[in-house]
């Protein structure tokens, strides 16, 4: 690890408008994206991201779709299933990103589309 650098986790959601590969795909890519700018990340300091899935998401698999997009074949995926919960956001992908980061480079977590009402406070 770089001696000026420290490790920070990102989390972030966002919603696919449907439950097929293109819809799951174009939400992913936009949330990867976004994680990435916001954050001012070098693609080499993405460590590992941790993606959930509400249950009326199972077209793919979106660690599939982000180890595809910006070159990040070599970051550490796994896709696991978010626990059900009534009246939870549909189609609603989440993240735990972890990151290497300046000490002083502000954390922003992407929280998009219909998912931003789960933290407005980070919106």
């Amino acid at each position: 690890m770089k001696d000026d650098y420290k490790i920070a986790i990102i989390r972030g959601a966002t919603t696919a408008s449907g439950n097929s590969v293109n819809e799951i795909e174009e939400a992913v890519v936009e949330l990867i994206n976004e994680l990435i700018s916001r954050n001012n990340l070098i693609k080499t300091n993405l460590l590992s991201i941790t993606f959930t899935a509400t249950k009326d998401l199972d077209a793919c698999f979106p660690a599939s779709i982000a180890r595809k997009c910006n070159g990040l074949d070599s970051v550490a995926f796994l896709d696991c299933q978010q626990m059900y919960v009534s009246n939870d956001v549909n189609f609603c992908i989440r993240i735990m990103a972890q990151v290497l980061l300046p000490p002083d480079n502000p954390i922003k977590h992407p929280y998009l589309r219909g998912a931003s009402k789960l933290r407005r406070d980070r919106c």
